[in-house]
């Protein structure tokens, strides 16, 4: 659905961008299990932690770039079941919405899409059929196509794209399995390294930079960020053009602004974003 000028100043006032050093988006990521929103450790140990929309609201008010929600149930069903979730925060939040997990034919995209999601992503089907992200491309634009990668490492610089929300081998290998996505189509990388998800122990900056330096598309960086001081290495080390957040905005160990601020002071370009309404989640 995009971002429409008068319903982004709803919350806040959007007072610049900044072109400092290299732009970077902040994505608030949403894992959904049902109709609950939960949070894992290595995609594992799933843990409810209320609803998913209420969460959305807050970070959407916060000033984040970008939300992404990911159905980690979905392949053990066959599809995607976040539609009516999806319907209901498109009538609040007016930024961008992904939407992975299930999505394995164009049907199941354009339905997702129809419900006020501006991007999906594929990971189980697509490397099942690979076909399906030039499918997805070819049907909505590849900005709307996000391959999503699961990442293991199995060696020095080397890493196993995994599927089925990080419990299943594909004998992939990440770099290359990038690689073709973006031959295929893809308009976007969302790199979710399964060793470091949940860890707080920072991002997979090894990661992040094998795959970043082989493409010529957005990377999205997801996966173990602890502390504010994340970003930096992950941004300027690994080249990544997104950072995507759950377990540090999920319990409030940071707020958007706050990691907005010190992403502007580190020389990033960000988008600035002036709060005019307290976060009442």
């Amino acid at each position: 659905m995009g971002m429409n000028g008068s319903c982004a100043l709803l919350y806040g006032k959007i007072l610049e961008h900044t072109s400092v050093m290299r732009n970077i988006r902040l994505i608030a990521r949403l894992d959904i299990k049902g109709p609950k929103l939960i949070k894992g450790i290595h995609l594992e140990g799933l843990r409810v932690l209320g609803s998913p929309n209420e969460f959305a609201l807050s970070y959407y008010r916060q000033g984040a770039d970008e939300l992404i929600y990911m159905d980690v149930v979905a392949s053990l069903y066959g599809r995607n079941h976040l539609a009516e979730i999806i319907k209901d925060a498109a009538k609040d939040v007016f930024i961008p919405i992904t939407v992975g997990g299930g999505i394995r034919t164009i049907e199941n995209a354009r339905e997702i899409l129809r419900s006020g999601a501006d991007k999906v992503a594929v990971n189980t089907a697509a490397v099942a059929n690979p076909t399906l992200i030039t499918n997805i491309a070819q049907e909505f634009g590849s900005q709307c196509m996000v391959l999503s990668i699961e990442a293991k490492k199995i060696g020095n610089n080397n890493w196993e794209v995994y599927t089925d929300n990080g419990r299943e081998r594909s004998g992939f290998d990440v770099v290359e399995w990038a690689k073709q996505g973006v031959k295929l189509g893809a308009g976007e990388l969302l790199i979710t390294s399964v060793d470091r998800e949940g860890t707080r122990k920072g991002f997979d900056v090894d990661l992040v930079r094998a795959i970043s330096s082989e493409i010529d598309i957005p990377v999205i960086a997801s996966g173990g960020m602890g502390k504010i001081e994340d970003i930096v290495p992950v941004v300027q080390e690994g080249g990544a053009d997104a950072i995507a957040m759950a377990d540090i905005l999920h319990y409030r160990r940071a707020e958007i602004g706050d990691i907005r601020a010190y992403a502007h002071a580190a020389g990033f370009g960000v988008r600035r974003y002036e709060s005019t309404n307290s976060d009442s989640n």
